[in-house]
């Protein structure tokens, strides 16, 4: 029988952290292609504790990995360097994101892969992008090729007749050459990608990217007001389109920092990973109160990520499009 009252019963919970970062880990053992990744997993882990503030909300999800990587994941726990920890068993990658986003009111939120090295600034910098474009939802730190391309739509619909939306020099070719090093891609690419990257001035002090890759960026939190409990593939299949779609619904951006914040080390070990130290760094703190954002019409929603993206898409239009944001005679044919 239940004796007394509960002293939490109705009791208002009050949020403490500004940022959460959710990082799924699955590390089965520690052979053939795994064979670096719970190093990796160390030094992923080690650089965001060294770069994040002290209002941050670790959150690992334990996505079936083997005893010695559970029994790290617990110590951490243990010692107050992450602040969840979930144990599951393999149930997808996006089904163990899904799981580290429910439970709390946080109003941004980090999505990263377990083989990410964060550098110094990588959170302030995000910060700014949030504060100087209201509209944008989604910020990622690793300048990519042509990013513009997937899934931005809703941003170049409302920006194509503005004068700052143009293609600007690349600012950290090294960075980006590094990135496609890291998921193996010869360099036989178009050399003219390390050249240029469409960005939008904000002010004389900040670009920002157009679009963003998935392997790192932050979310405002109330994209995932409502989200489904369930995706019926472990990678790939329609779990990427998902966390895609939801920024566009209510008409957010995808935006990125003009430099590069993080570097991405694939799953092999090596030497520049380890001499690359990030040291602990004292990170401000900063809460803006983010206005929810009511979803978009879908007509609107209709317009601006699918007619207009079909209609902007055709070959003729492309090279006009690229003639007329400033990308260099030169290379718009093969651009």
């Amino acid at each position: 029988m239940r004796v007394g009252y509960n002293p939490y019963k109705d009791q208002i919970l009050e949020g403490t952290y500004h940022h959460q970062v959710v990082i799924p880990v699955y590390i089965p053992n520690q052979e053939g292609y795994f064979k670096d990744s719970f190093t990796i997993l160390k030094l992923c882990l080690e650089s965001l504790f060294n770069t994040i503030h002290q209002k941050t909300f670790v959150t690992i999800v334990n996505n079936g990995s083997e005893k010695l990587v559970s029994h790290y994941l617990d110590l951490l726990l243990k010692e107050n360097k992450i602040q969840e920890l979930v144990h599951t068993e393999n149930i997808g990658k996006l089904n163990a994101i899904l799981k580290g986003l429910a439970g709390n009111d946080i109003e941004l939120v980090t999505i990263s892969d377990a083989d990410v090295l964060f550098l110094p600034n990588w959170q302030m910098e995000t910060m700014k992008v949030f504060k100087e474009v209201p509209k944008a939802g989604v910020v990622g730190i690793v300048p990519q090729f042509k990013m513009y391309e997937s899934n931005c739509g809703n941003v170049l619909f409302d920006t194509l007749f503005n004068s700052e939306l143009r293609f600007v020099p690349v600012k950290n070719k090294a960075a980006l050459i590094r990135f496609y090093d890291s998921i193996g891609w010869d360099r036989n690419y178009n050399q003219d990608y390390l050249a240029y990257n469409l960005a939008l001035e904000i002010n004389s002090e900040l670009n920002v990217l157009i679009g963003s890759g998935h392997f790192v960026a932050t979310y405002k939190k109330d994209i995932f007001e409502t989200i489904i409990t369930y995706i019926g593939y472990k990678m790939g299949g329609n779990s990427e389109g998902y966390l895609d779609s939801l920024p566009l619904k209510k008409d957010y951006w995808r935006v990125t920092t003009q430099d590069n914040y993080a570097y991405h080390m694939g799953n092999t070990l090596e030497d520049w990973m380890g001499t690359l130290v990030v040291l602990k760094t004292k990170q401000e703190v900063v809460h803006y109160n983010f206005e929810n954002k009511k979803r978009v019409h879908p007509i609107l929603y209709w317009m601006k990520n699918r007619l207009f993206v079909k209609f902007i898409s055709s070959k003729l239009l492309v090279k006009l499009f690229l003639k007329w944001k400033k990308l260099p005679k030169a290379i718009i044919e093969k651009y």
